[in-house]
Protein backbone atom coordinates (compact mmCIF):
# COMPACT_ATOMS: atom_id res chain seq x y z
CA UNK A 1 0.00 0.00 0.00
CA UNK A 2 1.04 3.58 -0.64
CA UNK A 3 0.67 6.42 1.85
CA UNK A 4 -0.66 9.50 0.02
CA UNK A 5 -1.82 12.60 1.89
CA UNK A 6 -5.34 13.72 1.05
CA UNK A 7 -4.11 17.15 -0.08
CA UNK A 8 -2.05 15.74 -2.98
CA UNK A 9 -3.06 16.95 -6.46
CA UNK A 10 -2.46 14.47 -9.29
CA UNK A 11 -2.61 15.03 -13.03
CA UNK A 12 -4.17 12.66 -15.52
CA UNK A 13 -2.66 9.18 -15.95
CA UNK A 14 -0.45 9.46 -12.85
CA UNK A 15 0.93 6.07 -11.75
CA UNK A 16 1.75 5.45 -8.07
CA UNK A 17 3.29 2.07 -7.23
CA UNK A 18 3.13 0.34 -3.87
CA UNK A 19 5.23 1.59 -0.98
CA UNK A 20 5.23 5.20 -2.20
CA UNK A 21 4.89 7.92 0.46
CA UNK A 22 3.69 11.39 -0.56
CA UNK A 23 3.46 14.28 1.92
CA UNK A 24 1.21 17.32 2.20
CA UNK A 25 0.44 19.80 -0.58
CA UNK A 26 2.29 17.90 -3.30
CA UNK A 27 1.40 18.62 -6.93
CA UNK A 28 2.09 15.96 -9.58
CA UNK A 29 1.74 16.59 -13.34
CA UNK A 30 0.16 14.47 -16.05
CA UNK A 31 1.60 11.06 -17.04
CA UNK A 32 4.15 10.99 -14.22
CA UNK A 33 5.21 7.67 -12.65
CA UNK A 34 6.36 7.23 -9.04
CA UNK A 35 7.95 3.81 -8.69
CA UNK A 36 8.01 1.51 -5.68
CA UNK A 37 9.67 2.83 -2.52
CA UNK A 38 9.76 6.51 -3.54
CA UNK A 39 9.35 9.09 -0.76
CA UNK A 40 8.10 12.61 -1.56
CA UNK A 41 8.15 15.25 1.20
CA UNK A 42 5.74 18.14 1.79
CA UNK A 43 5.18 20.99 -0.67
CA UNK A 44 6.96 19.29 -3.57
CA UNK A 45 5.97 20.02 -7.17
CA UNK A 46 6.62 17.42 -9.87
CA UNK A 47 6.06 18.15 -13.55
CA UNK A 48 4.48 16.05 -16.27
CA UNK A 49 6.01 12.96 -17.90
CA UNK A 50 8.53 12.29 -15.11
CA UNK A 51 9.72 8.89 -13.89
CA UNK A 52 10.96 8.85 -10.28
CA UNK A 53 12.53 5.94 -8.42
CA UNK A 54 13.98 4.03 -11.40
CA UNK A 55 15.89 0.84 -10.61
CA UNK A 56 19.18 0.77 -12.57
CA UNK A 57 19.78 -1.74 -15.32
CA UNK A 58 23.08 -2.90 -16.85
CA UNK A 59 24.53 -5.16 -19.50
CA UNK A 60 27.61 -7.39 -19.19
CA UNK A 61 30.02 -4.57 -20.12
CA UNK A 62 28.70 -2.12 -17.53
CA UNK A 63 29.62 -2.09 -13.85
CA UNK A 64 26.91 -3.35 -11.56
CA UNK A 65 25.44 -1.08 -8.90
CA UNK A 66 25.45 -2.44 -5.37
CA UNK A 67 22.08 -3.40 -3.93
CA UNK A 68 20.25 -0.16 -3.16
CA UNK A 69 19.39 0.29 0.52
CA UNK A 70 16.53 2.71 -0.11
CA UNK A 71 14.23 4.09 -2.72
CA UNK A 72 14.34 7.63 -4.02
CA UNK A 73 13.94 10.36 -1.37
CA UNK A 74 12.78 13.84 -2.41
CA UNK A 75 12.71 16.19 0.57
CA UNK A 76 10.23 19.01 1.16
CA UNK A 77 9.91 22.20 -0.91
CA UNK A 78 11.70 20.76 -3.92
CA UNK A 79 10.65 21.49 -7.52
CA UNK A 80 11.02 18.81 -10.19
CA UNK A 81 10.45 19.99 -13.77
CA UNK A 82 8.92 18.15 -16.72
CA UNK A 83 10.41 15.03 -18.37
CA UNK A 84 12.79 14.41 -15.46
CA UNK A 85 14.17 10.96 -14.61
CA UNK A 86 15.59 10.21 -11.14
CA UNK A 87 16.84 6.82 -9.97
CA UNK A 88 16.32 4.93 -6.71
CA UNK A 89 18.92 5.18 -3.96
CA UNK A 90 19.23 8.93 -4.47
CA UNK A 91 18.42 11.68 -1.95
CA UNK A 92 17.30 15.13 -3.09
CA UNK A 93 17.56 17.68 -0.25
CA UNK A 94 15.10 20.37 0.79
CA UNK A 95 14.42 23.26 -1.56
CA UNK A 96 16.28 21.79 -4.56
CA UNK A 97 15.30 22.91 -8.08
CA UNK A 98 15.56 20.36 -10.89
CA UNK A 99 15.00 21.69 -14.40
CA UNK A 100 13.11 20.10 -17.28
CA UNK A 101 14.67 17.02 -18.91
CA UNK A 102 17.32 16.57 -16.21
CA UNK A 103 18.55 13.04 -15.42
CA UNK A 104 19.89 12.01 -12.00
CA UNK A 105 21.26 8.50 -11.49
CA UNK A 106 21.36 6.19 -8.46
CA UNK A 107 23.33 6.74 -5.24
CA UNK A 108 23.44 10.51 -5.70
CA UNK A 109 23.03 13.01 -2.87
CA UNK A 110 22.06 16.62 -3.67
CA UNK A 111 22.22 19.13 -0.81
CA UNK A 112 19.72 21.71 0.32
CA UNK A 113 18.96 24.61 -2.03
CA UNK A 114 20.97 23.34 -4.99
CA UNK A 115 19.95 23.76 -8.64
CA UNK A 116 20.24 21.15 -11.39
CA UNK A 117 19.58 22.92 -14.68
CA UNK A 118 17.61 22.00 -17.78
CA UNK A 119 18.83 18.77 -19.42
CA UNK A 120 21.78 18.46 -17.03
CA UNK A 121 22.99 14.93 -16.26
CA UNK A 122 24.26 13.78 -12.87
CA UNK A 123 25.74 10.28 -12.94
CA UNK A 124 25.85 7.64 -10.19
CA UNK A 125 27.72 7.74 -6.85
CA UNK A 126 28.00 11.53 -6.88
CA UNK A 127 27.77 13.90 -3.91
CA UNK A 128 26.60 17.48 -4.46
CA UNK A 129 26.70 19.91 -1.55
CA UNK A 130 24.37 22.69 -0.47
CA UNK A 131 23.59 25.73 -2.63
CA UNK A 132 25.36 24.41 -5.72
CA UNK A 133 24.37 25.43 -9.25
CA UNK A 134 24.67 23.02 -12.18
CA UNK A 135 23.56 24.83 -15.31
CA UNK A 136 21.93 23.74 -18.57
CA UNK A 137 23.37 20.67 -20.34
CA UNK A 138 26.22 20.20 -17.86
CA UNK A 139 27.51 16.64 -17.51
CA UNK A 140 28.56 15.59 -14.01
CA UNK A 141 30.24 12.22 -14.35
CA UNK A 142 29.91 9.38 -11.87
CA UNK A 143 31.97 9.25 -8.66
CA UNK A 144 32.25 13.06 -8.47
CA UNK A 145 32.21 15.34 -5.42
CA UNK A 146 30.95 18.93 -5.43
CA UNK A 147 31.29 20.69 -2.10
CA UNK A 148 28.96 23.53 -1.02
CA UNK A 149 28.43 26.66 -3.15
CA UNK A 150 30.01 25.24 -6.31
CA UNK A 151 28.99 26.73 -9.69
CA UNK A 152 29.06 24.58 -12.84
CA UNK A 153 28.43 26.53 -16.06
CA UNK A 154 26.48 25.38 -19.14
CA UNK A 155 27.84 22.43 -21.12
CA UNK A 156 30.67 21.67 -18.68
CA UNK A 157 31.90 18.10 -19.20
CA UNK A 158 33.64 15.79 -16.72
CA UNK A 159 35.12 12.29 -17.01
CA UNK A 160 35.95 9.52 -14.54
CA UNK A 161 37.79 6.87 -16.60
CA UNK A 162 41.46 7.67 -17.11
CA UNK A 163 41.94 4.90 -19.69
CA UNK A 164 38.58 5.22 -21.51
CA UNK A 165 37.74 1.57 -20.89
CA UNK A 166 41.03 0.22 -22.29
CA UNK A 167 42.11 -1.32 -18.96
CA UNK A 168 40.79 -1.76 -15.41
CA UNK A 169 40.77 1.47 -13.39
CA UNK A 170 39.08 2.64 -10.21
CA UNK A 171 36.61 5.18 -11.58
CA UNK A 172 36.95 8.60 -10.01
CA UNK A 173 35.47 11.87 -11.16
CA UNK A 174 36.66 15.37 -10.20
CA UNK A 175 36.54 16.79 -6.68
CA UNK A 176 35.43 20.42 -6.72
CA UNK A 177 36.00 22.24 -3.47
CA UNK A 178 33.76 24.77 -1.73
CA UNK A 179 32.97 27.93 -3.67
CA UNK A 180 34.80 26.95 -6.86
CA UNK A 181 33.37 28.11 -10.21
CA UNK A 182 33.66 26.27 -13.52
CA UNK A 183 32.99 28.27 -16.70
CA UNK A 184 30.89 27.07 -19.63
CA UNK A 185 32.26 24.34 -21.90
CA UNK A 186 35.18 23.55 -19.58
CA UNK A 187 36.40 19.94 -19.52
CA UNK A 188 37.57 18.28 -16.29
CA UNK A 189 39.62 15.08 -16.51
CA UNK A 190 39.35 12.10 -14.13
CA UNK A 191 40.47 12.39 -10.52
CA UNK A 192 41.51 16.06 -10.57
CA UNK A 193 40.80 18.47 -7.69
CA UNK A 194 39.67 22.07 -8.13
CA UNK A 195 40.67 24.09 -5.05
CA UNK A 196 38.48 26.17 -2.77
CA UNK A 197 37.14 29.39 -4.37
CA UNK A 198 39.14 28.82 -7.55
CA UNK A 199 37.81 29.79 -10.98
CA UNK A 200 38.12 27.75 -14.17
CA UNK A 201 37.60 29.87 -17.28
CA UNK A 202 35.26 29.03 -20.13
CA UNK A 203 36.56 26.33 -22.49
CA UNK A 204 39.43 25.37 -20.21
CA UNK A 205 40.74 21.78 -20.15
CA UNK A 206 41.84 20.82 -16.63
CA UNK A 207 44.33 17.92 -16.63
CA UNK A 208 45.94 18.45 -13.19
CA UNK A 209 44.92 19.60 -9.72
CA UNK A 210 44.19 23.31 -9.26
CA UNK A 211 45.17 24.92 -5.95
CA UNK A 212 42.92 27.13 -3.80
CA UNK A 213 42.01 30.72 -4.67
CA UNK A 214 43.39 30.89 -8.21
CA UNK A 215 42.00 31.53 -11.69
CA UNK A 216 42.99 29.25 -14.56
CA UNK A 217 42.25 29.25 -18.26
CA UNK A 218 43.49 27.67 -21.48
CA UNK A 219 44.26 24.26 -22.97
CA UNK A 220 45.69 22.84 -20.80
CA UNK A 221 44.76 25.02 -17.81
CA UNK A 222 47.31 27.62 -16.74
CA UNK A 223 47.21 29.94 -13.74
CA UNK A 224 46.35 33.56 -14.48
CA UNK A 225 46.81 35.06 -11.01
Amino acid sequence: MSNIHESVQMGRNTVIERGVVIGKNVVIGHNTVLLEGTYIGDNVSIGSNCVLGIKPGVNKRMRKTNQLDQGLVVESDTHVGHLVSIYAGTTIGEGVFIGDQASIRENVCIGEGSVVGRAAIVELNTNIGKSCTIQTLAYVTGDTTLEDDVFIGPCVSMSNDKYMGAQPYLLKGPTIKKGAKIGNNASLLPGITIGTNSIVGAGTVVTKDIEDNVTVAGVPAKKLN
